[in-house]
């Protein structure tokens, strides 16, 4: 069992941000727990170095591990961190180097959740899964999961999963929000007819669904959208209009208007949302209380369609 809402952590580590440091990290983290989150998702290639956001979040749940579950991910260029990969990142040799690194990385005996961050064109699907089945038998990871596989791919590797016996993935995870609904179209059937957990991440749109920015005024100084001139150039500015409206007239904000609407859609299970400061986790974790009504999701398909970016 996880919270409806999950720490996405790949600012940890981030220069720049709050959570760059140990400190910051572990004010994060422990706001988090506090406010009912468990899920807490990383990455091996997060973080400056890369791996910097495993270790602070290991650091970060020294004497607190058995409260959170810890999703992680391996299958993205490390630069060498892992060794020489040959460009088969999904192959059993670099499986078990990557998982390695991870498990020291993050001062664990294991990883709940360990998940391909990206398809290894190079690797066929059945090496994949045997050796994640084969971690699974040795008690370095719980379960495995994928990521932004198309649906063909994942029915494809649930087909390849039950074909050879292996353990199948239990998660998928793909960029779903009310202003990107594409995944609609192929993946959550993808996860309904196969039984997988969708964890969606960017929730907020790089932020568009917070409420804090307007069309045609400069974004807050040290914002994430502050300097990004073509991305809020190219937002879709009447429908983030619309959904503020829609927000105040039920006297909520849009931040409980996006998550909540994303924690009530079909086989979601955790919605992975970024944070850098605790007053942002504490809101991103509350804003999962808001259970709209079958008007408010009418409501909510008029403005946002289904299947539209």
């Amino acid at each position: 069992m996880v919270s409806a809402v999950g720490l996405g952590c790949n600012n940890l580590g981030r220069p720049g941000t709050a959570a760059e440091s140990l400190a910051g990290t572990r004010a994060l983290v422990g706001a988090a727990l506090d406010a009912g989150v468990t899920l807490f998702d990383v990455a091996d290639v997060y973080g400056a170095p890369r791996g910097r956001s495993e270790e602070l979040l290991g650091q970060a749940l020294h004497g607190r591990r058995e409260q959170a579950v810890i999703a992680t991910k391996f299958g993205v260029d490390m630069q060498g961190t892992n060794g020489p990969d040959f460009g088969a990142r999904g192959s059993r040799r670099y499986i078990r180097r990557a998982v390695e690194a991870s498990l020291r990385r993050l001062g664990t005996d294991w990883i709940d959740l360990y998940q391909l961050h990206r398809v290894d064109p190079n690797t066929p699907i059945d090496e994949t899964l045997s050796a994640l089945d084969d971690l699974v038998t040795a008690g370095h990871i719980r379960y495995a999961g994928l990521c932004n596989q198309a649906g063909w791919q994942m029915a494809d590797t649930m087909w390849t999963a039950r074909h050879y016996r292996h353990r199948p993935p239990v998660t998928t995870q793909h960029h779903y929000s009310l202003l990107e609904r594409d995944a609609e179209r192929e993946i959550v059937p993808a996860c309904q007819r196969f039984g997988l957990g969708m964890l969606p991440y960017y929730p907020l749109a790089n932020g568009l669904l917070t409420g804090k920015y307007r069309r045609d005024v400069e974004p807050p100084a040290g914002s994430r959208l502050a300097g990004r001139t073509r991305l809020l150039a190219d937002a879709p500015w009447d429908r983030i209009e619309k959904l503020r409206s829609f927000a105040e007239e039920r006297g909520i904000e849009m931040l409980s208007v996006a998550i909540g609407w994303l924690a009530h859609r079909p086989s979601v299970t955790s919605v992975i949302a970024g944070a850098t400061t605790p007053e942002q986790v504490k809101a991103n974790a509350a804003a999962a209380r808001w259970q709209p009504t079958t008007e408010d999701l009418r409501q909510l398909d008029d403005i946002c369609p289904p299947g539209r970016r």
